[in-house]
């Protein structure tokens, strides 16, 4: 086997793996998912989403981490154009579009706990913030990650292995965004109807 077929062999099986992750991810949060959905009425007297939950807060929070996936598609469009620079200034893009939608996150939560209503009131609140948090700290663990390949790929240029790098990212910012659609639908629009 020659050189290129065995890097493209190796690439392959990256990807592959990936994507495997991707599944065990996926099966992570169906458990958080079916757990809220066992909990979300277990409120022990306490408050229910319908009582917490601002829509349009949430709807704000929603289209922002939408919209920050729109721009990393974009970032991948220039990251194939082997534009750089256009690639740098839509992932910084992305990466400020997430930062906004952590912090909104972060001060949900700190409102919610100063109010009361933390994860220890109830199994609904537990679930919730389970949930939610484990999206949280995925978004947290994708804005650490693109910093570290928009740094390699400041220093090394668009090279075949940071083209992959950046591949995989840009599956995992869409995934989240695909579980949050799940979140904002299930735990948020279902909870405050």
């Amino acid at each position: 086997m020659n050189h290129a077929a065995k890097l493209e062999q190796d690439s392959s099986k990256t990807i592959f793996g990936f994507w495997v992750y991707l599944m065990t991810d996926c099966v992570l949060f169906a458990t958080l998912f079916a757990t809220f959905a066992v909990l979300r009425n277990n409120t022990f007297g306490g408050p229910s989403g319908k009582e917490l939950f601002s829509l349009p807060f949430v709807l704000t929070e929603t289209l922002i981490l939408l919209t920050s996936s729109f721009t990393c598609g974009l970032a991948m469009l220039a990251v194939h154009r082997r534009d750089k620079k256009l690639m740098l200034v839509l992932f910084g893009l992305t990466f400020l579009l997430g930062a906004a939608f952590l912090g909104m996150e972060l001060h949900e939560f700190r409102n919610l706990a100063h109010e009361g209503n933390s994860w220890r009131r109830s199994g609904f609140l537990s679930s919730f913030f389970t949930l939610v948090g484990t999206h949280g700290a995925h978004i947290a663990t994708g804005l650490l990650w693109m910093t570290v390949l928009l740094v390699q790929t400041v220093r090394r240029g668009l090279t075949d292995n940071n083209i992959k790098r950046l591949t995989m990212f840009s599956l995992f910012w869409h995934f989240l965004d695909i579980v949050w659609i799940f979140i904002f639908t299930i735990v948020y629009l279902m909870g405050a109807v």
